[in-house]
């Protein structure tokens, strides 16, 4: 076989490339490393033919001018033609942003497209492929950055996935964001970020969740989970205000005050004091 590889250092966490390259298959190549991958790699036919299956699909024959994807997390499997083997370029993309952009199109569930290049997604995935070979510089970074946006917005728009599957998805997202934030909320490295890290999604589109579900932030409803344990603590517990401040998230006591303060209008040691008196 005869191709190329190439790996990007890039810190964008949003959206990045990570690698590319191009291959030219044997006849019955089939890759034999890990196919459960930690990132998304999109893959175009150039040339020949070949098989593709993922989890829970039926194997499906592709052709030059298909595409097929190995979504992060999903066994995957996929041979060159014994008599007319396929040649293909991929681009391996990673960033919070990137399952998002994706669950807008059926390739996120089917993971694979038919016949797409006399499409707009298509012509632009090929001009991201041909800016990634050219040296590097801040213009360019910025080209690439804007043509993986273009290729998602063409990708979502000329094959979008079905209205219904994307409200049960973020139906789900959202419940895993609660238990995450419920099971969570008392350690301090949990965070917006952290639970976004942890479902791979942007801020914006968890914060577009929370909104339209329950009319508030994400962040907003990390701190009332803890203001209301550091209510329920300081009424019903002898703990210090420093403890109470470790249990529910915070390293130092003056940050969980000036929080605890702006959340109920009260000081911690005020807010004892009032439940208190009330109870004698």
């Amino acid at each position: 076989m005869k191709g190329e590889y190439k790996t990007l250092n890039d810190t964008n966490l949003e959206s990045r490339v990570l690698f590319f390259g191009k291959e030219s298959c044997l006849p019955n190549y089939s890759f034999t490393g890990n196919n459960v991958r930690q990132n998304y790699v999109i893959h175009y036919i150039i040339k020949g033919k070949g098989t593709f299956t993922s989890a829970n699909h039926s194997v499906t024959q592709l052709k030059a001018g298909d595409i097929f994807i190995l979504p992060k997390g999903v066994p995957c499997f996929y041979q060159a033609d014994s008599e007319e083997p396929w040649s293909y370029f991929w681009i391996g993309l990673s960033g919070l942003k990137i399952s998002t952009m994706l669950s807008g199109s059926i390739l996120s569930s089917q993971h694979y497209l038919h016949q797409v290049q006399n499409s707009k997604f298509y012509a632009s995935l090929q001009k991201l492929y041909e800016a990634l070979h050219n040296p590097n510089s801040l213009t360019n970074d910025i080209l690439i950055e804007s043509l993986i946006y273009q290729t998602f917005y063409y990708l979502d728009t000329e094959y979008p996935a079905k209205l219904r599957k994307i409200r049960v998805e973020s139906s789900v997202q959202l419940k895993m964001a609660i238990k995450y934030l419920h099971d969570n909320f008392d350690d301090h490295n949990c965070s917006i970020t952290s639970l976004c890290h942890k479902l791979d999604i942007s801020r914006s589109y968890l914060y577009n969740i929370f909104k339209h579900e329950l009319n508030t932030s994400p962040q907003k409803f990390l701190i009332q989970i803890r203001m209301e344990e550091a209510k329920n603590r300081l009424k019903n517990t002898s703990s210090s205000v420093q403890q109470i401040s470790n249990l529910v998230g915070y390293i130092d006591e003056f940050t969980f005050s000036k929080a605890f303060k702006r959340y109920t209008g009260f000081s911690p040691k005020i807010y004892r004091q009032m439940n208190k008196k009330s109870e004698d």
